[in-house]
């Protein structure tokens, strides 16, 4: 199946949010299924939501998206998470996921969409390019995690 023939919902139910689990771990590989949906229901309190493209009666792409107000960028839809399983790459999910989400974006009279990238993820960024994304910004972290 190609993803002109995928369907796109908003992921809601305990069921259709456990099925996003193995397109999650892809890209979120230390969050264990056991942890998954309390995880979700927590940031689901923050305006997080999944975008679920569902193909074949499966999950193979996921975009988990939060909606938040930035001094430096006004209203954004900013894309925590937009994952793949690896057997289903290169069929055009994730091109479908990122154009329904920067729909989603304008719908909600939103001035941007913003993700982070992991620095070596080259498909992934050939991707958010294609699409017209452009790289504004280095982004840096601090653990604080005690060692």
């Amino acid at each position: 199946m190609s993803a002109a023939t995928a369907e796109l919902f908003l992921a809601s139910s305990d069921s259709e949010i456990e099925a996003c689990f193995e397109a999650f771990s892809a890209l979120r590989p230390h969050v264990k299924r056991e942890q998954f949906l309390s995880l979700v229901r927590r940031q689901e309190r923050e305006s997080y939501r999944i975008l679920a493209v569902r193909a074949d009666g499966l999950i193979p792409c996921v975009g988990g998206f939060r909606l938040a107000h930035f001094l430096a960028w006004g209203k954004v839809l900013y894309i925590d998470d937009l994952s793949t399983v690896p057997e289903a790459r290169g069929r055009g999910y994730a091109s479908a996921a990122l154009q329904w989400l920067t729909a989603h974006a304008r719908s909600l009279k939103c001035d941007a969409v913003h993700l982070d990238s992991g620095y070596a993820r080259h498909a992934a960024h050939r991707l958010y390019l294609n699409s017209g994304f452009r790289l504004s910004s280095h982004h840096f972290s601090l653990e604080l995690s005690a060692s």
